[in-house]
């Protein structure tokens, strides 16, 4: 048997008001002059100035979904105003361009050549520009996480994998989720909970990362619902900032089909769909997709969440989530109609989270489990 390496690298300053670490932070980590990267929308609100830097140098040009441009952009800023790291402020579209950036400052290769389909996992070293994380956000976990998704020029999805693009330290203070709308905060609490799923289904043995993973699916299970209701409960902030981080510890297992068709979705530019939502979407259908596969695991997170564990027990209980905290329950609730669905099937069967979904896709079954979703 072929073991795996596991690991989990990265420093975490855990806990209500722990952005007041920010200062000492940056001195372990050795920067003098790092560049923020956030979005316009938490720089318009203050979140800069809550981080009390002396004449911060802000790069703010990030959309939903971060793009190959919005990256390059970012590096031009990061050199021209001699940077020496980054601090990535907010969820995971500026951690995730940030994530970009630090790779494309120091390696003289194209974006798309450090995708994981395209080898990347062995063209990026640990030259990688220092990164310091600052969630706002409990979906991604993406301060913890060694992946990054940029959508291309091309239209493309591509998924950047290297432990040397995880945050070198992250600051995780639920008090900068205190002022996430209900909307957002259940969107992202779904998507901590589908990378909890996921990975915990996945076809790759890792029981390390499968006992976080299912611990934080209980976390995250128990504490959305709440946390959506009264947004001010610093206790079930922190409990879903936890489940956010648990997903990302154990990405390293494997994700699935959810991501797999939610990473092609969420390139349509022309839709700007968040990924929280499609994968809150997704995740009734994909587990009664792959509930033949996965029959064991599907028992065992059904007793962890007190759900009946008959064949639709768990995916009902998604669905009905999904309604409570007022989500879509279909993709047509989105804005996506079947002529959308053109050419995704065929994206997904090459995501790099198909191949630890616990059940083999095909184009047949995929493009049947996205019509199922319509």
């Amino acid at each position: 048997m072929q073991y795996p390496t596991i690991s989990y690298l990265t420093n975490v300053q855990f806990g209500a008001g722990s952005l007041v670490d920010l200062p000492e932070v940056i001195q372990r980590v050795g920067m003098q002059r790092p560049l923020v990267v956030t979005d316009g929308g938490l720089l318009n609100r203050g979140f800069v100035e809550r981080l009390n830097l002396n004449n911060p140098v802000v790069f703010s040009e990030i959309e939903t979904n971060p793009t190959e441009a919005s990256v390059l952009l970012g590096v031009e800023a990061y050199r021209r105003e001699a940077c020496d790291g980054i601090i990535a402020l907010g969820g995971g579209s500026p951690m995730d361009a940030a994530k970009g950036i630090g790779i494309m400052a120091t390696h003289d290769l194209a974006l798309e050549d450090m995708a994981f389909i395209c080898g990347g996992l062995e063209k990026i070293t640990s030259e990688v520009v220092p990164i310091i994380a600052i969630p706002t956000t409990s979906g991604t976990g993406s301060e913890v996480g060694r992946g990054a998704l940029i959508s291309m020029a091309s239209g493309q999805k591509l998924a950047i994998i290297s432990p040397h693009i995880i945050p070198k330290w992250s600051i995780v203070d639920p008090e900068l989720t205190l002022e996430l709308p209900p909307l957002l905060t259940a969107a992202t609490g779904m998507d901590a909970l589908s990378h909890c799923l996921e990975t915990y289904c996945s076809n790759v043995y890792n029981p390390v990362a499968g006992a976080i993973a299912i611990d934080g699916l209980r976390r995250g299970w128990s504490n959305i619902k709440t946390v959506v209701d009264d947004g001010q409960n610093i206790v079930a902030r922190s409990e879903m900032m936890m489940c956010a981080m648990q997903g990302a510890l154990s990405f390293q297992k494997g994700l699935g089909v959810i991501h797999a068709v939610s990473h092609p979705l969420g390139a349509l530019r022309r839709k700007r769909l968040h990924h929280g939502t499609l994968n809150a979407v997704f995740m009734p259908h994909a587990i009664r997709f792959n509930l033949d596969s996965a029959r064991q695991e599907t028992r065992v997170i059904s007793s962890t969440l007190g759900i009946s564990s008959g064949t639709d027990g768990l995916a009902d209980a998604f669905s009905e989530l999904n309604r409570v905290l007022g989500l879509p329950q279909n993709l047509e609730e989105m804005g996506i109609d079947a002529g959308d669905l053109d050419g995704i099937a065929e994206q997904a069967l090459r995501d790099h989270c198909g191949f630890t979904n616990p059940r083999t896709l095909t184009l047949k079954n995929l493009e049947s489990l996205l019509k199922s979703a319509l």
